[in-house]
C-alpha cells in the first residue's frame, strides 16, 4: 500500500513540475518527491506489510 501511495505522490509531483505550479509556500514538488521516497523506503523496509503466518495461527492446538 505504501508503494501505491508513493507512486501517486510521484505522479502528483510530476504534474506540478510540468505545470510549473505549487501548492502553497511550504508544499512544492520537492516536498512531494521526498514524501514519495519516504513511502517507497518504508515499503521496502517492510512497514505495513502483513505476513500470512501471524502469531495467532501458531497458537495452541
Amino acid at each position: 500500500m505504501l508503494a501505491v501511495i508513493g507512486a501517486v505522490l510521484f505522479a502528483l509531483a510530476l504534474i506540478l513540475d510540468l505545470a510549473d505550479a505549487s501548492i502553497g509556500d511550504t508544499i512544492n514538488g520537492m516536498t512531494i518527491v521526498t514524501a514519495g521516497l519516504l513511502c517507497v523506503a518504508l515499503h521496502l523496509a517492510g512497514v505495513g506489510t502483513r505476513s500470512g503466518t501471524g502469531w495467532k495461527l501458531r497458537g495452541r492446538r
